[in-house]
């Protein structure tokens, strides 16, 4: 055991006794829950800080607070509330009494006061505890600062804590509430309905990705989480909701990085008769009212920084001029000057040119030949030519059919579809597309899809019969969008890592001592 682990114990053990004694005084047991708050510590402040010592001390004006000890500075106790921080003054009297029922009040410990609002000498509201009450004994001690990457792990393992003593981290988390409910605010202004599609389902569908297995006892049948809410939102399209969104949870049996954690959160909306360049402009709009909403401002600020912390390049996003519109085969052949361009502008008849591009970029291959056909090759080469250098908001279009099993085809060029992706920072951030309609069509590629399972793909989609009955029915031309949470979070906080934004992101069990 460390020494650090050894002081610990020992504080622990303190409090528990401090907790012992209460409990032998206290009627409460020493967890009361009978505190009447009446102000949070941030509308204090705001009400009365620009008032001085003297007028506050004439007004008399009686509050009642309650929150976590902070810091102790002599008499003076810095209580800490989910708006903001006050101070809480006790006199001598009041010492006295607090060492006689509690021992003495512990940094973390959550307590109630009530008491007239005044101002010290150095000008910091402060309430004088009139009337006090223990109302949670905190038994472990907080940490004084994070710093260093172990105590980066704690911050993920043990996000309470993270919450307790880093305002930024509140900050990132409130950040992302605002977003989650100015989406809801800006698609229900546009008639659009929010609804709930299940996270089980029999056939996991709407995306290409490995999806979780589980088992219905019941039923006694093998399910699996949702990888996408696709197929059941555009099956309420076919059943007349002809606006119709969700912010969702996914869950994808794929690997951890700075941008993926196994469980997420996305957006899906759809609109009938709209196409694809109606969605561009859609999240040109949505996203310049989000920052503008969020953040008071179109300009975005990101910081690079170096393995010591310091920030090394400021990045700054204009998210009030027009977003850039390229086709993926422009933005290779924009970002790699060693392109074919021949053979990316013409990949149905250059596909030895583009198998021979790929292996120039060290691209791994299906160990099966002819499972990849020129689309899938043009989007690998994409991928590792150009995404990451899509700095400015972008949006990439003409994505090949091959690789969009959902999306329609292009009617002037039916070797890519009517889709694309949006990109900042060299990061996704949305997906989205005029819907394939043609049942046919669909059929056909799903087909597709799960021949390339058959050849060892596991995020390959399946055969999903009862949606081509849907489209059977009649879905009215349609185009349908994406918006990871997420990642749009990451880029409004000016975050590095998805782990940041996820309030419980997934992490490996350490290790049994």
């Amino acid at each position: 055991m460390s020494d650090q682990q050894q002081d610990e114990n020992k504080l622990i053990a303190e409090r528990r006794s401090k907790l012992a004694s209460i409990r032998e005084n206290c009627p409460s047991n020493g967890y009361p829950n009978q505190f009447d708050r009446k102000h949070y510590a941030q509308d204090l402040q705001n009400g009365f800080g620009e008032k001085d010592k003297e007028t506050l001390a004439s007004e008399a004006n009686k509050v009642s607070i309650a929150g976590r000890i902070m810091a102790k500075r002599g008499p003076f106790l810095l209580l800490q509330d989910m708006t903001g921080r006050i101070q809480s003054y006790a006199s001598k009297d009041a010492q006295k009494d607090i060492k006689a029922r509690y021992g003495s009040l512990d940094i973390g410990d959550i307590i109630g006061v009530t008491g007239d609002l005044h101002k010290s000498g150095k000008g910091d509201l402060y309430v004088d505890m009139q009337e006090y009450q223990l109302l949670t004994k905190a038994l472990r001690p907080l940490p004084e600062k994070f710093h260093g990457l172990a105590d980066q792990e704690t911050k993920y393992r043990q996000r309470y804590v993270d919450l307790i003593t880093n305002p930024d981290t509140r900050a990132t988390f409130k950040v992302r509430s605002q977003i989650v409910n100015g989406i809801r605010q800006f698609l229900t202004q546009r008639d659009f309905i929010e609804v709930e599609t299940p996270m089980l389902q029999v056939i996991p569908g709407g995306a290409t990705a490995k999806p979780f297995v589980t088992h219905h006892n019941a039923m006694d049948i093998d399910m699996y989480l949702r990888i996408a809410p696709e197929l059941y939102l555009k099956r309420l399209v076919v059943g007349g909701i002809e606006r119709v969104f969700e912010i969702n949870r996914n869950f994808r049996n794929e690997g951890l990085s700075t941008r993926h954690n196994p469980e997420f959160t996305m957006l899906e909306f759809y609109q009938a008769y709209a196409d694809y360049k109606d969605l561009m402009d859609t999240t040109e709009e949505m996203l310049r009212y989000l920052a503008k909403t969020v953040l008071g401002t179109n300009i975005v600020t990101n910081t690079v920084k170096d393995s010591d912390g310091e920030v090394v390049e400021t990045k700054t996003y204009d998210f009030d001029q027009p977003f850039e519109r390229l086709s993926m085969a422009d933005a290779v052949i924009k970002y790699w000057p060693e392109a074919n361009v021949e053979a990316i502008k013409d990949p149905e008849n250059n596909l030895d040119a583009l198998k021979a591009m790929a292996k120039q970029l060290h691209i791994k291959e299906p160990e099966v030949d002819g499972v990849w056909g020129a689309g899938k090759y043009l989007c690998e080469i994409f991928e590792a030519t150009a995404e990451e250098q899509l700095d400015q908001p972008t949006f990439i279009t003409e994505y090949p059919w091959e690789v969009s099993p959902l999306a329609r085809r292009n009617d002037d060029n039916p070797f890519v579809t009517d889709r694309f992706e949006f990109f900042v920072g060299g990061r996704e951030l949305a997906n989205g597309f005029s819907e394939l309609n043609d049942s046919e069509d669909q059929a056909a590629r799903f087909q597709k899809q799960v021949e390339e399972k058959d050849a060892g793909d596991d995020e390959a989609m399946h055969f999903d019969e009862d949606y081509i009955t849907a489209l059977e029915y009649g879905l009215p031309p349609t185009a349908g969008e994406g918006i990871g949470i997420d990642r749009l979070v990451m880029l409004f906080t000016d975050s590095p890592t998805i782990k940041d934004v996820i309030l419980f992101p997934h992490m490996k069990p350490l290790p049994a001592e």
